[in-house]
């Protein structure tokens, strides 16, 4: 019945110590309260039979004893781990590099660039229940908004606080994909990817892109780059003196350096140029990093104190009888 138990606090049994000054104790007592009488001879009394109860004169203490170990077995919160099962992850580390220039805002997107890439990424992410997910933003420079986490909640409302014009203006699209592989490259996860997302040319930065991209190849991460922006020209407010004007703009997209990112780390190159073709890129990613990478066996421990607890209380209650009835004379 209880074999292969393990135990939740298994340094509790030292507590089976304190068993030791009890018994010292009962000892000490027995032979203070040793009755004495002088006589001529003791020949009279060696034919005076024993009782049993002079035998069973220490069931007490036994009793007691057996109620306190067995309590503190159930201290120690003994477990079963008889139910085994297989279970299959997903699980992939996934750092989402997102460009949040001032281009973003363009409106060939709904409502922009920016919260497009935002709302979708959020979806992305909702459907990832394995997986550990960073966040990168980056413009004239490069920071971490999210380190790799599985708390999903906290990804999202850090998604949601993003907004063009928190860093320096630019594109720094080298810094932003060495700062994604910077969070990953410590990663023990057998499939690790970068997401770069942007709609310009780089511009700024110390890091050339081709140059983060052979860093990720030399960790053995793969990126997937994402063009945004229609072809041609896109819609963009400019202030005025008179409010926020909608001019067209030129769309300006390095995809020869995407392009070459991408296939240096085994990735792909995606252009999206509205909200349903960034979707359907974000859904392709989902599907093409969807790989089973791990089976393990996990235990379902269930709580196995609830007969120690019932022995000990027995063995204290029969403790309690023998000691007011049978043994009641005996000190």
């Amino acid at each position: 019945m209880f074999e292969g138990l393990t135990y939740k606090n298994p340094e509790l049994f030292y507590l089976f110590l304190v068993l030791i000054p009890i018994v010292a104790w009962y000892i000490f007592r027995q032979k203070r309260n040793t009755a004495s009488i002088q006589v001529s001879t003791t020949a009279s009394f060696v034919k005076v039979p024993r009782t049993i109860k002079h035998y069973l004169r220490h069931l007490v203490l036994l009793s007691q004893l057996c109620a306190i170990s067995l309590f503190i077995v159930v201290l120690a919160r003994p477990q079963s781990s008889s139910s085994w099962e297989n279970v299959t992850t997903e699980g992939i580390d996934i750092v989402i590099a997102l460009d949040i220039s001032s281009s973003m805002l363009a409106r060939d997107f709904s409502p922009d660039r920016l919260e497009a890439a935002k709302d979708v990424a959020m979806e992305f992410i909702s459907g990832r229940d394995y997986d550990r997910i960073g966040l990168v933003v980056f413009s004239g420079e490069a920071f971490t908004q999210c380190p790799l986490t599985t708390d999903k909640a906290v990804l999202m409302n850090l998604f949601k606080d993003i907004e063009s014009g928190m860093i320096e203006d630019g594109t720094a699209i080298g810094n932003g994909l060495a700062t994604a592989i910077a969070r990953l490259k410590d990663s023990d996860a057998i499939s690790r990817v970068a997401i770069l997302l942007t709609d310009g040319e780089n511009n700024r930065g110390e890091i050339a892109p081709v140059t983060a991209a052979e860093i990720a190849k030399t960790y053995g991460i793969r990126v997937y780059t994402v063009g945004v922006g229609t072809i041609g020209t896109a819609p963009y407010p400019f202030p005025t003196p008179y409010g926020t004007q909608i001019r067209d703009v030129e769309v300006k997209i390095d995809e020869e350096t995407l392009q070459e990112i991408s296939s240096i780390t085994d990735g792909k190159y995606f252009r999206a140029t509205n909200n349903q073709k960034l979707e359907e890129i974000y859904q392709e990613i989902d599907a093409l990093e969807k790989s089973k990478i791990e089976v393990r066996e996990f235990s379902r421990k269930s709580e196995e104190f609830l007969p120690f607890a019932l022995a000990g209380l027995g063995f204290l209650i029969l403790s309690l009888i023998l000691k007011t009835t049978v043994f009641k004379s005996i000190p």
